[in-house]
């Protein structure tokens, strides 16, 4: 029997998806904090960490209120910083990756439904 996965929904494009592959925010009192853990008290919300367009200001004012640029400034901040990173290859160019490799860090999903590409 498969094991239970929990899923989540964007609140930015209403996507959902698996728990593990969305970043959780939390609202405290000092105002929005990223919790990539998933364990921090408090009212949370999810975003796509991997689509820029779930980072705007517009789009997080529905769980952020007033406090949503200052959020969106540091999505784009803190997720520019790891696409960044997570560009740069890590192999030499001699080598090369087998297709259908999971990349650590990158969802593997089949398009847009959430849903993880089927193994044949």
């Amino acid at each position: 029997m498969a094991k239970h996965v929990p899923i989540r929904q964007c609140m930015a494009c209403r996507l959902r998806r698996p728990k593990h592959e969305l970043l959780r925010i939390v609202l405290t009192e000092a105002g929005p904090v990223l919790d990539p853990t998933g364990r921090k008290p408090g009212r949370g919300a999810y975003v796509c960490p991997d689509k820029p367009e779930c980072w705007v200001e517009k789009k997080l004012r529905r769980f952020a209120g007033a406090t949503a640029a200052e959020l969106s400034q540091a999505l784009q901040a803190v997720l520019v910083i790891q696409d960044k990173s997570a560009s740069t290859p890590t192999t030499s160019p001699n080598e090369s990756t087998t297709r259908g490799q999971i990349q650590p860090g990158v969802p593997a999903l089949s398009d847009q439904t959430g849903e993880r590409p089927r193994s044949t």
